[in-house]
């Protein structure tokens, strides 16, 4: 009969816990003779500590049964937010872990326990087989605990934005932590309550569809239910502070991103005053101040500062016989043609260049556009890149005309882009 091996331990919150969770395991199942299967072992336990890590900021409990035949692997910790695969984009610097996992192991789950959560795992050799009893026994009769909440009313919450905020905060405050951990031991508590408060919005507030074709695109982008009248999101009273956390820590990491320390894209005004609206929700009305609706920020709104300096030869576009615009990573035209002038009814360049592209985007699409174009900074989600839709331009009059339209990207040194729309007649 092969050897069966049990493992208890706790591991610290600190980024070694991760390899040693690794070492640990190989160690035990080195005593069992396993089966071909160890690497996924050891990448799967490697992201549930990780997550752990980043997410909790507590000691972190190993269970591990193992055997010649297979495994089953527990990590405890003391964030009572049971995990779920969020569908970020397979290009997103954050969200993979689950997925990974998922396609690691034969099963894998969660369960709450008296302090937080157990998050498992089991791989098996051959056949899949019942699932071995948990190592933690999960609490059936017991009383579940009484939590005192606070319900924090969000009014006219945009909940595209939100959905894009959500993964650009989630990526951001990720590589911040990877930046500043070294140096910083009280990183690691601050980002698990920063990734506690997004956990919370996450679960509360909907997600709204999004269309990935091309000709889907913008019949959705204006369409009904992308702004919620309410959001009713209960807030237990001990995590009101991690709002706080949250809104800190990615002042900090915008403070680092614009400074060029970190890869993240610029963040758009919209956003940035999104989360502060969020946050200062949850701070006045904690304290049984009023809800007040979130309100757009205008498209005079300057773009992000501080990025590196844009090596790229505006030439092609101001000399083109096309109507091009072009706009930088963060949103600003940057060169725009004698045609796309003429077509606006602007008179010279500089009454557009500098200034955001919003300001010849219909206001009912700026949800939308920020939006998007988030996203696809964050991700690469880009179902308008290459391809003809037909769009809504706001002329200088004020006037709405009906553009074919085609952008298209290029990356540029320090990671800076620019994108290049060509504007087309629609009977042409």
């Amino acid at each position: 009969m092969s050897p069966s091996v049990e493992l208890d331990r706790t591991l610290p919150p600190s980024p070694t816990s991760a390899g040693e969770a690794r070492r640990l395991l190989r160690e035990v199942l080195s005593e069992t003779g396993a089966g071909d299967w160890v690497d996924n072992a050891q990448v799967a336990i490697s992201e549930l500590v990780t997550n752990a890590l980043v997410h909790a900021g507590t000691p972190i409990r190993l269970h591990v049964h193992a055997e010649r035949g297979g495994l089953r692997v527990e990590v405890a910790d003391g964030n009572p937010h049971l995990p779920r695969q969020r569908d970020y984009a397979a290009t997103s610097p954050t969200g993979r872990g689950l997925h990974l996992v998922d396609e690691l192991v034969d099963s894998w789950g969660a369960f709450p326990d008296s302090d937080g959560k157990v998050v498992w795992f089991e791989i098996r050799e051959g056949e899949r087989s019942t699932r071995r009893a948990p190592l933690l026994p999960i609490p059936v009769d017991a009383e579940p605990p009484v939590l005192v909440s606070v319900q924090v009313d969000l009014l006219e919450v945009p909940l595209l934005m939100h959905l894009a905020w959500q993964e650009h905060a989630a990526a951001l405050l990720r590589e911040y932590l990877l930046a500043t951990m070294e140096d910083d031991a009280t990183v690691i508590e601050q980002h698990a309550g920063a990734s506690e408060a997004l956990s919370i919005l996450h679960e509360q507030v909907p997600e709204p569809e999004l269309a990935l074709e091309p000709g889907r695109v913008m019949d959705d982008a204006a369409g009904t239910g992308l702004v919620a009248p309410r959001c009713a999101v209960r807030i237990p009273a001990d995590s009101l502070g991690s709002f706080a956390t949250l809104d800190a820590l990615l002042d900090a990491a915008v403070e680092m991103a614009e400074s060029g320390s970190l890869l993240s894209p610029p963040v758009q005004p919209e956003m940035r005053e999104l989360r502060r609206w969020i946050c200062r929700e949850v701070r006045e009305q904690g304290r049984g101040a009023a809800p007040r609706p979130w309100w757009p920020v205008t498209a005079d709104e300057p773009p992000p500062d501080g990025l590196e300096e844009l090596v790229w030869d505006p030439a092609p576009v101001t000399g083109s016989t096309r109507a091009l615009v072009a706009v930088d990573d963060a949103n600003r035209v940057v060169a725009i043609s004698a045609g796309a002038l003429d077509l606006l009814g602007y008179d010279v360049a500089g009454d557009l260049v500098g200034r955001r592209l919003l300001h010849i985007v219909p206001e009912r699409y700026h949800q939308a556009h920020v939006a998007g174009f988030t996203l696809h900074l964050t991700n690469g989600r880009s179902p308008l890149i290459g391809n003809r839709v037909t769009v809504p331009v706001r002329c200088r009059s004020g006037e709405e005309r009906l553009v074919g339209m085609v952008v298209t990207v290029e990356g540029l040194p320090r990671g800076r882009r620019v994108f290049t729309a060509e504007l087309l007649d629609e009977a042409g």
